[in-house]
């Protein structure tokens, strides 16, 4: 099979009428891969994701899954990537944006909020929140994918990058609802709340949507430990953890002020052992935790 596409995670071959995703240990924060290694990350999230496919299919949702065919390999339905001036009688595409919805506050929005590109009563919010604040209706936003850097949109611009009418964007939203309902049940069994998430549609024969790419994993969506929230408390069981170490030492402001600058970035340190240990038994324990399956 021909390698056609590495990502910062995953490799993609093409094998004819589908492709195969090959997960790496690699791992990535502010778009930037980090040169560390995450024993058994993988795995963890082809199985995970894997896991959340089969619950969407048993939901009547299409999805792109096909097989695993090793634990850290997924075959999946092959769909193009959406070309310019795309009309809405166009069908197995890659849809180019990123769909987002929140439950809490957390992450970027608070970084948005705090910067007042986002006004917090738009979110109904009477105050600046804290992190970890619930919001009163989840929040959903859309953005871009192949740019190099992902950025929110309108949803008329969304409307236009993604080739969709409204209304297709609006049944994307409502089928993630759907989705993260379920998701939260499922984790919620196992004392786990999921704050937010990302995820990634084609659109199918007769204009469908498709469920795509990876979703529900510690990559992709934030989880935290419902006990602790209870208390007032934010225990992060996502990739959250290593962009806060990358926050705490300096390292996430210097970035964001060379790229705000138009500067040369700094390059991404390795991790220390001790983070990267820590990260892996992340990635094994936040397996057993949202599917309830043994590593």
């Amino acid at each position: 099979m021909q390698l056609i596409r590495t990502g910062k995670v995953k490799e993609v071959y093409d094998a004819g009428d589908s492709l195969l995703f090959k997960f790496t240990d690699k791992i990535s924060v502010f778009d930037k891969i980090i040169p560390t290694l995450i024993k058994g990350k993988g795995e963890s999230l082809c199985r995970t994701s894997a896991f959340w496919f089969q619950k969407v299919n048993d939901m009547g949702f299409p999805t792109h899954f096909i097989s695993m065919p090793e634990k850290n390999q997924m075959m999946v339905r092959k769909f193009r990537i959406l070309e310019a001036g795309a009309t809405k009688f166009d069908i197995n595409f890659l849809i180019p944006l990123e769909f987002v919805v929140r439950y809490y506050v957390a992450g970027s929005l608070l970084d948005r909020l705090k910067s007042g590109e986002i006004d917090h009563r738009m979110l109904g919010l009477k105050k600046m929140p804290d992190y970890g604040e619930p919001l009163l209706d989840p929040y959903f936003e859309v953005t871009t994918k192949f740019e190099k850097f992902d950025r929110p949109l309108t949803m008329e611009e969304a409307c236009v990058i993604g080739g969709l009418r409204k209304e297709e964007l609006f049944e994307i939203r409502d089928e993630i609802l759907s989705i993260d309902r379920m998701m939260q049940r499922e984790v919620g069994k196992r004392g786990l709340v999921h704050a937010d998430g990302k995820k990634e549609f084609a659109m199918g024969p007769g204009r469908q949507p498709v469920i795509v790419d990876t979703f529900g994993t510690a990559d992709e969506d934030r989880f935290w430990e419902q006990s602790a929230l209870q208390k007032g408390e934010i225990l992060e069981l996502s990739k959250e953890s290593v962009r806060q170490y990358y926050r705490s030492t300096g390292y996430h402001k210097a970035l964001y002020d060379a790229r705000s600058r138009g500067s040369r970035e700094p390059d991404i340190p390795p991790l220390p052992d001790n983070v990267r240990v820590s990260t892996e038994e992340l990635y094994r324990n936040i397996f057993e935790r949202l599917t309830g399956m043994k590593w």
